[in-house]
């Protein structure tokens, strides 16, 4: 009988150190420490039998954040590169990014285009807040209320009347946003593009190509 008792309760304890082992492991493997797990311990439960398509749709979505914020940087970097009157420039960073992702365009194109029309709004028409050259010709220039009123505008007529009919390149769009350009318009929109992509000016005039203008665009609808 105390050999049966003996037997039990050695098959009772290495079950439990099993066990223990199984679950320190999986503690070890999610980087959930004791503490957490006294502080919370549901949700340290819950992380650390996450099953791997769980765990890979987190870091999905958290890498997709990072280059969210990534976006806006660049763009900001871009405009305090160049000293550009859009202040302050993390605020206009953030806006055009917002506005490329409400009209699916890739992120760097408005401030390519107004460093190219504006040198990034600094030569404008007095009073008109026109960064991007729309409508300007000889019986006069757009006006707009506010710089953001300016790239809201651009936004919808370059998504509407270029990006949506497949002209989807600097290049392209350059063809009919300004016929008369000897090509220099699309290479320096071009060059200001891939700056941004780098958040670097050397990269900007080695590394230019044809920009893509819906490679940064997401198409999952699920992020």
């Amino acid at each position: 009988m105390k050999n049966l008792f003996f037997a039990f309760s050695w098959i009772f304890l290495s079950t439990g150190v099993l066990l223990t082992g199984v679950a320190g492991m999986q503690f070890y493997l999610h980087e959930i420490t004791w503490q957490h797990f006294l502080n919370n311990p549901s949700e340290a439960v819950r992380a650390s039998i996450a099953s791997p398509a769980e765990r890979a749709r987190e870091a999905e979505i958290t890498a997709f954040m990072e280059v969210q914020d990534a976006r806006a940087q660049l763009v900001t970097n871009f405009l305090a590169r160049y000293n550009s009157p859009l202040k302050p420039h993390a605020k206009y960073g953030r806006l055009f990014v917002e506005i490329a992702d409400e009209h699916g365009m890739d992120f760097r194109l408005l401030p390519a285009i107004a460093m190219q029309e504006s040198n990034l709004c600094k030569v404008t028409p007095p009073g008109s807040y026109n960064c991007l050259g729309l409508g300007v010709h000889a019986r006069g220039t757009w006006e707009f209320e506010s710089y953001e009123e300016n790239f809201r505008a651009a936004a919808i007529i370059l998504k509407n009347n270029y990006i949506d009919i497949g002209l989807v390149t600097p290049e392209q769009i350059m063809r009919k946003y300004t016929p008369s350009s000897n090509g220099s318009w699309a290479v320096s929109v071009n060059q200001w593009m891939a700056e941004m992509r780098y958040d670097d000016r050397s990269a900007g005039r080695s590394a230019k190509q044809d920009a893509d203008l819906l490679e940064f665009v997401s198409t999952n609808d699920g992020i």
